[in-house]
């Protein structure tokens, strides 16, 4: 039987809730997108100078992939540990492992100084960073989905998604900035170490932030009634993965298909374009950067809007249009990028991420309404991050491969295309989740409250 309705938080608690979540995951995700960007920018000459330039760019983006490794083995063990202890704990410990080595690598030495072990050491920062984020993900969205308004979840739900934007501006905006500033020797020299040294500053802000709010009160309530249970049965709970695959499966996999055009688009628009504009497309460096930045913006203030049109018409047809949108937008994108302008160029980057914010933004509460309580933490990481290692973690590599080995972006545009079907056909084949109450516990819960309609006092999680 699903737990009592909790009381809904009042705004100012709210609004400290979403801001706890989004600074954490801007955090997280400044460190991740700024290696990416650092992987195209300057990490082939530092840590992998033997290799000519674009054969370097691999091996550099070939450990920008490790990171995506180590998230499905994060979600596993972040998934577990947060659906037996709670969401809070654990999006601490993922902050500080993420802050932790991204520092650590503005003061690695680069292959110059100590050799060959300079891109092994580089490599293992990036399995800590990658595994910080597998369980990063999950917490932050599930600790304001299980405690905002059940009638506008997606749009408070999305908030944290904003937080891959707001990373990705501070990032780039970070990069450009010093690339203007500084004459190209100095910064290959040492003017990279900036912005990975800055992220000890935002993970104290981080920290300060996330120790001030509540656990998750639909997590509370669902543990003291398992332990209620536990108590009257004297049985062990079944471990959460386990859970998920007996209950969850299905959903895993609808999870696991949704964001594969969303994944791929994503690092292809935001990474990768850094490689094809400065090469493909003769762009200067801080061109490109630009770009990536403005585009940023705009991504950041549209993620709350398709959030909030999820609450409207309903998750599935939100993402199909991101989806859908993105591929017929692949071939005009790289024709854009072709015409060498500025402007041709924002356009491109602008409007993909238009397109890839229609699917990400209501990923957050989809996946989160796809699980019961005492296995959603599992079941959304699990979803989220295996895909990784198929969709985002080879994506840069994929494509520079193909550039390397066609010398065009149709085969790259064909890929992502490719992509966006597999997530059409994964959402056509998964239920509409928005009237879904969180409150449940058990799977059989979840299926009793799911319902075509949100009730007239819909309940607030």
């Amino acid at each position: 039987m699903a737990v009592p309705a909790t009381a809904p938080p009042t705004p100012s608690n709210l609004r400290r809730i979403v801001a706890a979540s989004l600074v954490g995951t801007t955090v997280e995700w400044y460190d991740f997108f700024l290696y990416g960007s650092a992987a195209a920018l300057v990490f082939n000459k530092l840590f992998f100078p033997e290799s000519d330039p674009l054969v370097g760019t691999l091996l550099s983006f070939l450990t920008y992939a490790v990171g995506f490794a180590a998230r499905p083995i994060g979600a596993l063990v972040f998934g577990h540990y947060g659906d037996r202890l709670g969401r809070k704990k654990l999006l601490v410990l993922s902050l500080l492992m993420m802050g932790g080595a991204t520092f650590a690598i503005g003061l690695l030495p680069t292959h110059a100084t100590i050799g060959s072990a300079a891109p092994v050491l580089l490599t293992v920062l990036r399995l800590v960073q990658g595994f910080a984020l597998g369980g990063e993900w999950g917490g932050a969205v599930l600790l304001v989905s299980e405690h905002g308004d059940a009638k506008r979840r997606g749009f408070w739900a999305s908030w944290p998604q904003t937080g891959a934007p707001a990373g990705q501006l501070l990032a780039t905006g970070v990069l450009s900035a010093l690339t203007a500033l500084m004459p190209e020797p100095a910064f290959e020299s040492w003017g990279w170490r900036i912005p990975f040294l800055l992220s000890g500053v935002l993970v104290i802000l981080g920290l300060w932030i996330r120790l001030s709010v509540d656990e998750s009160p639909v997590f509370k309530a669902a543990l003291a009634q398992a332990e209620r249970r536990k108590a009257d049965t004297s049985s062990a709970e079944k471990m959460p993965l386990v859970a998920v695959l007996r209950h969850h499966w299905r959903d895993v996999l609808i999870a696991m298909g949704a964001r594969m055009a969303e994944n791929i688009s994503y690092y292809v628009i935001t990474a990768f374009i850094l490689v094809y504009a400065t090469t493909a497309a003769e762009l200067s460096k801080q061109t490109a950067l630009n770009a990536v930045l403005v585009a940023s913006a705009v991504h950041f203030a549209v993620i709350p809007l398709w959030g909030a049109l999820s609450d409207r018409v309903g998750r599935r047809p939100v993402y199909l249009v991101g989806a859908v949108g993105v591929a017929l937008w692949m071939f005009p994108f790289f024709a854009l990028i072709d015409s060498r302008s500025f402007g041709s160029l924002l356009l491109a980057v602008t409007v993909g991420l238009i397109f890839h914010g229609a699917m990400y933004a209501p990923q957050a509460a989809f996946f989160s309404e796809m699980f019961a309580t005492r296995m959603r933490y599992s079941g959304a990481s699990i979803g989220a991050q295996f895909s990784s290692v198929a969709a985002g973690a080879p994506a840069p590599l994929i494509a520079t491969a193909l550039l390397a080995d066609f010398g065009s972006s149709t085969p790259i545009s064909l890929y992502v295309i490719a992509a966006a079907l597999l997530t059409v056909v994964a959402i056509v084949c998964a239920k509409e989740t928005r009237s879904r109450d969180l409150t449940a516990i058990e799977p059989d819960d979840r299926q009793a409250a799911d319902t075509e309609a949100l009730p007239a006092d819909a309940r607030t999680v």
